[in-house]
């Protein structure tokens, strides 16, 4: 229900908003001043007390409904003003004569017919200055049929008021007109007039009688005139005014329908209508917002359901700027979430389990296999002329400059057994692999050429090997050259820590010639020694694994992928996925061309089906079917977009990278300008280690950072350490790639102090327990997706977000944890003195209970 104020009445009944209050003060209601609201009730007694009509006892809101004004706001500012000088100035004989007319049960004669008519001929000649009195300061009013008065009438009501017959508005547009031309000074003319109007209102009695038409029209020409003024200021009248039904000749048609209507609403009714319908609906609490690990601006503001302006600017107001189109990460999301009133909620994705073949490795099932050997060395040492002479062929004169360019994997029998080679073009390739997670060589020989001895790519194939943890078999090769000596070269790889096995080491050494094939017997027993102690076994039986070697895109067959089988058997028409790439095998060939069927362990094949080419090192498999292989690569490439090359040891985040074990190891490479530094910084950081840390440099040699050194580095989870060296740009970008973390140094002491300081993070330091504060629970709140957040009273201390958490009931500890949330109101907090309630979130813990205690704190190490 609207509400109806004092200056309201006052204004519509055009009476002074003293009196008004005066009366209801009366009357008992609480008005203080013109904007007070008056009860309905107190606003009908109101209307009653001060309408015009109130003295007549035969005019009532029943006996006459005059027809609806078009524009009732501008007329009833004219009314007003008449009716004020007419309760000034009428007399009492008019009121009594009006009494006495009313009792009277008769129909209106002619007689009194022709006074009204005579009435509003004397009307009509009045003079100018009894029409300048009708004026107001408005504009011209509209015709007597606008400006009569409305008996007993709000002006919720004039709009819900209905035309009636064209002979009863006649007589009262009469009266009224009479009326408002009355003068205000002649008192003789005010008393004939009165007695007019006895005649006009007893003529209402029987017009009330007349019977209702379903449908009546007016005339409505004056009030389009009007209409039109008014809708220019007033423009939302214009669509109400419009909608109603007009006859054929113009007039405005009244339906039925609308008798006894309430008043239609008004648009500020309508809104409000409209808001307490919604509130039901209006969710309660704070909104969860559910945000991904990235997120743009533009799509957060449409989670929250606010503007993106609005997002940006709470953005800018914690320091960062960020456009509608930016990408942020889901830290920066959930602080501007949580300053905005919603909370965040990370969005884990469940990822779809992928279904692979499975087969438990039975001792039963699994058989020897072949050896795969790897030959490292320096340029030019005579790999692939060893190669050559193992299988009995020439492909040295094939490569371009005699220098091996790709890997091949070649077979060879030796008395009944099968050795697997692997020539690759230097160490960097089997690095490479090997980071790609291709552990797949069981015995790495490493030719050393006689008359060269060690060269600086032998020490880096020497390195590369050890951190693979692979058996090394050295062949001292050109022993048949002038100038060779193996003695010189057995005591420059004692240097590097490989110890000939006839100088009391456990390395092995043969001196070949892979020229003239001298020693090429004894190098193969010895490899298949090797691989008998180690004894490698595989199991046919179950679907292929294995990793790819190389791959190349032949023009006339496709994609083809050199593929090493490690475990199991692949067969043609198997469904592989290779890296992420997938197909069927359509045909496979072996290292001499020839077409085979199926490839057991050990076994380097050439394999045609692929839908793309994959990289080397990438990790091959048999699936059941085509969607198991699209859910594993879908799984893969993930992996790669989300997080390339995690976990690799940064010397920052030491301590939290090392996993738990006896033994902890810190790998290192060095590189320096000059030897001596080399020497210097390499003894000085193994001296580091201790019982429970151990700093192992693998790798230190003199000269600028590589990418090789990188790709060792990435290998091995290694740092690299650089002394008064810088990387080229090529290296920066492969290690930020890779995820390796470089140091530079001009100080040795420096870089000692820094590895100890890395080192004091591996270490187990000793805490010391300090309580910050006691908390007790009273009340509990389950919130949606986020689990139970307690309502707590801090009785002691402060308690502090993210801060070491364990609950107490009855005094006994019931869980120990971390406080993953802290609020005060809606506000996160960063922490909540003694003596103020706040809300505490646990970390995966919602079973807490009115009255139970909170303890919060902290761990702090003790220098030892």
């Amino acid at each position: 229900m609207p509400k109806t104020r004092v200056y309201e009445l006052a204004r519509d009944l055009s009476v002074d908003n003293k009196e008004i209050i005066g009366y209801l003060a009366g009357l008992g209601a609480d008005v203080k001043n013109h904007m007070s609201v008056v009860d309905e009730r107190y606003a009908e007694m109101v209307r009653r007390r001060f309408s015009p009509t109130a003295s007549l006892p035969g005019s009532s809101a029943q006996a006459v409904k005059p027809r609806p004004v078009g524009v009732p706001g501008r007329a009833r500012r004219g009314r007003g003003a008449r009716r004020a000088q007419e309760r000034a100035e009428q007399p009492e004989e008019a009121v009594a004569s009006a009494q006495r007319a009313s009792e009277s049960p008769e129909a209106p004669s002619e007689a009194s017919t022709k006074t009204v008519q005579d009435t509003k001929k004397g009307t009509e000649e009045a003079t100018p200055q009894t029409q300048q009195m009708r004026e107001t300061p408005k504009p011209p009013t509209t015709e007597p049929s606008q400006s009569r008065p409305q008996a007993q009438q709000t002006p919720r009501q004039e709009s819900s008021k209905i035309a009636h017959p064209k002979q009863e508005t006649d007589v009262v547009d009469e009266v009224e007109k009479k009326e408002g031309s009355r003068p205000s000074k002649a008192s003789s003319s005010r008393s004939s007039r009165a007695g007019s109007r006895p005649a006009a209102i007893a003529g209402r009695r029987p017009a009330a009688q007349v019977r209702r038409p379903e449908v009546i029209a007016t005339d409505d020409d004056d009030l389009d005139e009007d209409f039109e003024r008014k809708t220019e200021t007033t423009p939302r009248r214009r669509s109400t005014r419009a909608r109603r039904p007009k006859d054929s000749d113009g007039r405005t048609v009244a339906t039925a329908e609308s008798k006894g209507r309430p008043r239609q609403k008004t648009r500020s009714d309508r809104s409000a209508g409209a808001k307490d319908a919604s509130q039901p609906s209006q969710p309660t609490g704070p909104k969860i917002v559910v945000i991904p690990e990235t997120i743009t601006v533009a799509n957060l503001a449409n989670e929250l359901g606010l503007p993106a302006t609005t997002v940006i600017k709470a953005l800018m107001e914690e320091g960062i700027m960020a456009a509608i189109n930016n990408v942020i990460d889901y830290d920066v999301a959930a602080m501007v979430t949580k300053k905005l009133g919603a909370i965040p909620q990370k969005h884990l994705e469940e990822k779809t389990p992928v279904v692979t073949v499975s087969v438990d490795e039975d001792d039963e099932n699994l058989q020897p296999r072949p050896p795969v050997v790897t030959i490292l060395g320096h340029v030019d040492h005579g790999k692939t002329t060893l190669l050559d002479a193992i299988r009995e062929s020439n492909v040295a004169e094939s490569e371009a400059g005699g220098i091996t360019q790709h890997t091949g994997a070649y077979q060879v029998q030796k008395n009944g057994q099968l050795i697997t080679f692997l020539d690759t073009p230097g160490h960097e390739a089997f690095t490479a692999m090997r980071a790609r997670g291709a552990q797949i060589t069981d015995v790495a020989i490493l030719v050393v050429a006689a008359d060269d001895g060690v060269m600086p790519q032998t020490v880096e194939a020497i390195n590369h090997a050890k951190a693979a943890n692979v058996p090394i078999i050295v062949a001292i090769n050109k022993i048949d050259r002038p100038g060779a000596s193996p003695d010189r070269v057995k005591q420059q790889l004692a240097d590097h820590g490989l110890l000939a096995e006839d100088w009391g080491g456990d390395t092995v050494t043969v001196e070949i010639s892979a020229l003239k094939k001298i020693g090429i017997e004894d190098l193969l027993e010895m490899v298949l020694l090797v691989a008998e102690l180690a004894e490698l076994k595989a199991n046919p039986h179950r679907p292929a694994l294995g990793f790819v070697i190389e791959a190349e895109l032949d023009r006339n067959r496709g994609p083809v992928a050199t593929v090493l089988v490690q475990n199991g058997t692949l067969r043609v028409g198997d469904m592989i996925v290779a890296g992420t790439t997938s197909g069927r095998v359509r045909a496979m060939f072996d290292h001499r061309g020839r077409n085979l069927k199926e490839a057991e362990p050990s076994v380097p094949v050439s394999v045609l089906g692929l839908d793309d080419v994959p990289a080397a090192g990438d990790r091959v498999e048999v699936v059941p079917d085509e969607r198991t292989a699209r859910q594993l690569i879908e799984e893969r490439l993930e992996e790669q977009k989300d997080s390339h090359r995690p976990g690799r040891t940064r010397l920052a985040e030491l301590f939290n990278k090392i996993e738990d074990g006896e033994v902890k190891d810190l790998n290192i490479i060095v590189k320096a300008d000059v030897q001596g530094t080399v020497e210097a910084l390499t003894g000085s950081l193994e001296k580091l280690s201790d019982d429970r840390v151990r700093v192992n440099v693998i790798h230190a040699a003199t000269g600028g950072i590589t990418e090789t050194d990188v790709a060792l580095a990435s290998a091995s989870d290694a740092i690299i350490i650089g002394f008064n060296v810088r990387p080229e740009p090529d290296t920066r970008r492969a290690a930020e790639r890779e995820g390796v973390d470089i140091r530079l140094y001009r100080v040795i002491y420096e870089a000692i102090d820094d590895i100890k300081a890395a080192m004091s993070g591996l270490l187990e330091p000793v805490y010391e327990e300090t309580v910050l504060g006691r908390a007790e629970v009273r009340a509990t709140f389950k919130v949606p997706n986020i689990g139970t957040v307690a309502g707590c009273y801090v009785t002691d201390g402060k308690i502090v977000r993210n801060a070491l958490v364990r609950v107490l009931r009855d005094h006994v500890v019931i869980y120990e944890g971390k406080i993953s949330s802290l609020k005060r109101f809606k506000d996160d907090v960063r922490e909540v003195a003694e003596g103020y309630e706040c809300g505490i979130g646990i970390e995966r813990f919602n079973d807490i209970k009115v009255g139970d205690y909170l303890e919060a704190y902290e761990m702090q190490e003790v220098e030892s």
